[in-house]
């Protein structure tokens, strides 16, 4: 009865093992998480049947949440010019050797095809071109990233598809608690006015439409453009920044003119941020804050320090561009 009872108790154990999963067991993991459906950010419903191994992304902002998603090693495609974002050379430089499947204007469905992904991530303007994939019998998934709500979301969507669910809420708990730190320290401040200047053109600025208004917002600054909400990049005069004359000045981080050509403009003499001197450039040398990568929060904490940095010091700011880069790219700031 004692033996009876012995070789019960063994058998119970041996099944109980074989149906736990093993954590370091990735196969028993992906059975069990797949198949799984996804809700794109164009209202898709996207069924994934196995955990994606050859991922290709097209955008540079998918592409930089792979990275932070510890995804780059299943990538297989990446999008035209890459070599001209630092983020893939600091944390991920063997993305630099991967085919290139053309831009988010010219995609190229041959090239991605020839990488034979299992799944692709897209920007919401290529839903044309994911029709076209998903008849090829690909799994497509487009993101629309143009606020901080729908950045998240973003995360939330990408990490579900890729069985990164855990990393994908640590990344998530990163902006959100940075966002409530600076709500914090900002608290029952005097908004300063902000003007951004686009990349291409100075009288190019970012409406309320767009996540570069948000960046302004959540640093504690009002964006002078903020009732602009029907275009993405608004298209306006001297005379209207005049009229705005906005305390600050801040141009995108990959503008193609400089602080000093803004500062000798004499159509802005006498706007105060230039008497003031107070014209800012967001850096570019990891990449560019001022667009809804992962890391665009850090913009908001970047110009919260020009704007305030009695509260906003640069050791709150230095201190959390350290954490992030450490955290989710593996890489360190040099002082």
């Amino acid at each position: 009865m004692k033996r009876l009872t012995s070789l019960l108790l063994v058998s119970v154990m041996m099944l109980f093992a074989a149906c736990s999963l093993n954590p370091g067991d990735t196969t028993s993991n992906q059975d069990a998480y797949y198949p799984i459906t996804v809700t794109d950010q164009s209202g898709r419903e996207v069924l994934i049947e196995s955990e994606p191994q050859r991922i290709v992304s097209c955008y540079y902002i998918p592409s930089s949440l792979l990275i932070a998603l510890d995804l780059d090693s299943r990538m297989v495609g990446i999008e035209d010019n890459a070599d001209y974002r630092p983020i893939y050379s600091l944390s991920a430089p063997e993305l630099l050797d991967l085919p290139n499947v053309g831009t988010v204007k010219v995609f190229d469905v041959e090239a991605c095809m020839a990488t034979e992904p299992d799944l692709v991530i897209m920007p919401l303007r290529l839903r044309d071109t994911a029709s076209v994939l998903e008849d090829l019998g690909l799994n497509v998934i487009l993101v629309n990233p143009e606020s901080q709500d729908l950045l998240i979301e973003m995360i939330d969507v990408v990490s579900r598809a890729t069985n990164k669910v855990d990393r994908g809420q640590e990344l998530i708990d990163f902006i959100t608690n940075t966002d409530d730190m600076l709500n914090s320290l900002l608290d029952g401040v005097d908004s300063h006015t902000v003007y951004l200047g686009g990349n291409n053109d100075f009288l190019l600025t970012s409406g309320n439409a767009m996540y570069q208004s948000g960046v302004i917002t959540n640093a504690g600054g009002i964006n002078v453009a903020e009732d602009i909400d029907d275009t993405y990049w608004a298209e306006v005069s001297y005379e209207q920044v005049l009229a705005w004359n906005p305390e600050y000045i801040i141009i995108a981080a990959n503008s193609q003119y400089t602080v000093e050509d803004v500062l000798a403009d004499e159509n802005l003499a006498v706007v105060d941020a230039v008497n003031n001197g107070n014209v800012y450039q967001l850096p570019s040398n990891i990449e560019a804050w001022d667009s809804p990568v992962p890391g665009g929060i850090l913009g908001s904490v970047w110009i919260a320090n020009v704007l305030y940095p009695d509260l906003v010091t640069d050791e709150i700011l230095e201190n959390t561009i350290e954490d992030y880069y450490e955290t989710f790219y593996g890489f360190s700031i040099e002082a």
